[in-house]
């Protein structure tokens, strides 16, 4: 593999204005799952309030590599914060009025915290009929398991991923990535974006239920239907599948590894001819997608033996002059040194005080007229008190007066 690459480079611009300019968003979240939705709505324009707790603001802060916090400046970018100390006195008063002034709330406090704070979502869209409300929760606001913890590795654990997910044979294994938290907070923006278009009919807002649960569970494919037919529990098959054979990733001479999915007929002919053992489709066991599926252990010591006798640069020449779905596994290292990622601009660097520019993952999804703008960079605790008071209508003494009794602070 290539030597890494310079990022593409891409400097802030403040005064660019994205497609949602004009869309307040509160966010009171905390960590992955309400980040990653209040994320969507910054990149093409809202403008995202962080109210963060003191003393030390939102947690996902503390997530540090090298200790940078290398997840707030990816996640939190084109967001602004302010600190609060939610128990102190004023602070419900300080987010009433935030929160009146805003198109969007998002939460996600154990269910009946918002109530009990004097905030119920409810008794806000009578004040403000306009209000979109999500509230992010481990398993919804109601059902037996709302009062749970709602951390998503228990969800990853009780939604049938980790029992789908490991080595055929072996345990269960959770994700190595905040994945249901991931999931939820793109069905979050979704649903977030769904309301206001409602919104924009009605003129009134919704309250939105997303438990961090049911997100993972609808990616994971007819689990439910599937049981229901076989009374069967599907086993794990490591990289394999149930679906389709050959389907895997294999090692190649060199100690790589490539991953191969032949999911549709035409596609297993061409690896069969391309490692030449055409004469397996002749074989009932491996004729069909469902035969090769029933007898993928066979299917992939076939390929994987042709595999393991090349170096990985020569099966993907092989297997691409067949035009068969193949690829390297590629891993950061490898990633900083692709073309495809640099040509588009998949990661790019941005300004940023600690490392001096920082790579980040561009934008998504590209849009060819209203193109997402990178604003500022992921603010620091409390950046934006200030200003974000003055606009909820709070004077200059008003402010300096939450400053001095601790009730907010600003960033040093």
């Amino acid at each position: 593999m290539s030597e890494a690459m310079d990022w593409q480079q891409r400097d802030f611009d403040p005064a660019a204005a994205g497609p949602l300019a004009g869309i307040r968003v509160v966010d009171l979240s905390r960590l992955v799952a309400g980040n990653m939705t209040s994320l969507q709505l910054a990149d093409h324009g809202a403008d995202v309030v962080k109210v963060e707790p003191l003393p030390d603001g939102d947690p996902l802060r503390a997530w540090r590599r090298a200790n940078v916090t290398t997840f707030w400046k990816t996640y939190c970018r084109n967001k602004r914060s302010l600190a609060l100390d939610f128990r102190g006195e004023g602070a419900v008063a300080i987010l009433r009025k935030l929160i009146l002034s805003a198109d969007v709330l998002i939460e996600n406090f154990r269910p009946g915290t918002m109530e009990e704070m004097g905030l119920d979502p409810k008794a806000l869209q009578a004040a403000a009929p306009g209000l979109v409300v999500l509230r992010v929760s481990g398993f919804g606001q109601t059902g037996p398991y709302g009062q749970r913890p709602g951390f998503g590795t228990l969800v990853e654990a009780m939604s049938g991923f980790a029992a789908r997910n490991g080595e055929e044979g072996g345990d269960p294994l959770l994700p190595p990535l905040a994945l249901a938290d991931m999931i939820a907070g793109l069905y979050g923006a979704f649903g977030i974006m769904t309301a206001l278009h409602a919104r924009a009919s009605t003129g009134t807002g919704q309250i939105i239920d997303l438990s961090l649960l049911e997100p993972i569970v609808s990616v994971l494919g007819p689990e439910a239907a599937d049981f229901k037919l076989t009374n069967t529990v599907k086993p794990r098959v490591g990289n394999g599948s149930h679906t389709s054979s050959p389907r895997n990733v294999y090692r190649t001479l060199d100690n790589e590894f490539v991953a191969l999915s032949a999911s549709m007929q035409r596609m297993a002919e061409r690896v069969f001819k391309a490692i030449g053992r055409e004469d397996m489709l002749a074989d009932p066991r491996f004729a069909t997608n469902a035969a090769r599926v029933q007898h993928r252990g066979e299917v992939d010591r076939v390929v994987g033996g042709w595999i393991l006798q090349h170096d990985r640069a020569e099966v993907l020449e092989i297997f691409g002059k067949a035009s068969i779905t193949v690829a390297p596994i590629l891993d950061a290292k490898d990633i900083a040194a692709d073309p495809h990622f640099h040509e588009r601009g998949i990661i790019v660097e941005v300004p940023d005080e600690e490392m001096g520019r920082i790579p980040v993952h561009a934008p998504i999804p590209r849009l060819s007229e209203t193109p997402a703008p990178l604003r500022f960079a992921a603010p620091k605790l409390g950046e934006h008190t200030r200003d974000i008071l003055a606009e909820a209508g709070m004077n200059d003494d008003e402010i300096a007066g939450a400053v001095a009794s601790g009730l907010v602070a600003e960033a040093s």
